[in-house]
């Protein structure tokens, strides 16, 4: 079982940065695709990012120039880098593990584990 905690969350106004950050626990093995999902009230979950263990990267296209989302496997860390942020970012963020398959996906119903999500508010 993978346990992850999400923290780095706060109130920012639009136009500004976070760096949200998401630690996990050790597992059987390092190299699985993460993610970050969002979920704002009344809105479906939905992904934001997504990185596998070669690095590479894919992002929701409303993120995408504004978002970077890392790893650094020696320390279980997960990142999400959040620039000029929009109040459209307002939303409760996630990060996820997919230990089953080695693809990197924005469908958050493939992930087997999540964290208990870091509240972002965006501001004017």
């Amino acid at each position: 079982q993978v346990q992850l905690a999400e923290s780095g969350g706060g109130s920012v106004q639009a136009g500004g940065s976070l760096r949200l950050s998401c630690t996990r626990s050790k597992y059987t093995y390092n190299n699985y695709p993460m993610a970050w999902f969002r979920q704002a009230p009344g809105k479906e979950r939905e992904g934001v990012a997504a990185i596998a263990s070669d690095g590479s990267t894919n992002y929701a296209d409303s993120v995408k120039g504004r978002f970077t989302i890392s790893r650094d496997d020696a320390e279980n860390i997960l990142y999400l880098q959040m620039d000029s942020l929009k109040l459209e970012d307002t939303a409760m963020y996630y990060c996820a593990a997919r230990v089953d398959c080695r693809e990197r996906v924005l469908r958050p119903h493939e992930y087997n584990y999540r964290g208990r999500g870091t509240q972002v508010t965006v501001s004017s």
